[in-house]
């Protein structure tokens, strides 16, 4: 089965069990799963129950979709992400960003737990997403083209929408949530990089690096999706910690700081044009 077919199979099956259209798609990183809580009028669609439907293996990750409503946005929420380093394909990890648009999202917000490369970073911190690196990954867009969502070869000058982000300040701003601005780079996973590795990031201008989003990113912005993205800092990267790193740390982090990341995220729907 092509990756087209199987796009096509899965959005088939969501359609049949889906009532309405959602506008806003959110993707939780780990630990940051509780935000669904926010949804009102909530119906859930586990992954396993979507047929050739990739499914999360990690920890932290509940691996479902939420429908619902935010404010009077319709929105559809993964509870959970699948990752290039769980063996997937290139094209199944970004599958669902593919479904989503054609479920009728027209704007994405994805989150993630990262590592801080810019030293000036502390954990806990929240990063709105302003640039990405995705040199360390296969791109998305490898092999046949799906040109009912874009072109062969995008421009990727403005991957995260400027106005997104002046609209993440202004409720960071309002709601007295300090936002820190930077570059996300994208890693295979699922090690932990090098000490030297991460100094080598920091050269090339990264702030954030983690092991997922900025493929979703590049594959949402290539259908004509709005695209926007915060990271939370759940750990200094590797040599910039003084301890070893463990996914434990990723999540009680994360965990610190959910109330000022769901208020974020909540209100940033809410004020959505």
């Amino acid at each position: 089965m092509t990756a087209e077919e199987k796009l096509k199979k899965t959005h088939e099956y969501i359609a049949s069990r889906l009532d309405g259209a959602p506008e806003i798609a959110i993707i939780l990183g780990s630990g940051l799963g509780a935000f669904s809580s926010r949804v009102q009028d909530q119906t859930y669609l586990p992954y396993s129950e979507i047929p050739d439907f990739p499914v999360s293996t990690v920890s932290g990750h509940e691996g479902r979709f939420v429908f619902g409503r935010i404010g009077s946005h319709q929105v559809v929420v993964m509870q959970g992400r699948v990752h290039y380093y769980e063996g997937y394909a290139m094209e199944d990890v970004v599958l669902p960003v593919r479904l989503m648009k054609l479920m009728g999202a027209q704007t994405l917000i994805l989150t993630n737990a990262a590592g801080g490369v810019n030293s000036e970073f502390s954990p806990g911190d929240l990063m709105v997403i302003t640039d990405q690196i995705t040199s360390f990954v296969p791109s998305p867009l490898r092999g046949p083209n799906f040109d009912s969502l874009g072109t062969r070869f995008p421009d990727m000058t403005e991957v995260y929408d400027k106005k997104l982000v002046q609209l993440l300040d202004n409720i960071g701003y309002k709601y007295n949530i300090t936002l820190r601005h930077g570059t996300y780079l994208q890693t295979t996973g699922p090690n932990y990089e090098t000490p030297a590795e991460i100094r080598m990031f920091a050269k090339l201008g990264a702030d954030a690096v983690g092991m997922s989003t900025a493929v979703e990113a590049m594959a949402a912005h290539h259908a004509g999706m709005r695209v926007c993205g915060v990271s939370c800092i759940t750990n200094m990267a590797s040599g910039i910690a003084d301890r070893p790193l463990n996914h434990l740390e990723v999540k009680d982090t994360a965990n610190k700081v959910a109330r000022e990341f769901e208020t974020l995220i909540e209100n940033f729907v809410r004020e959505l044009p």
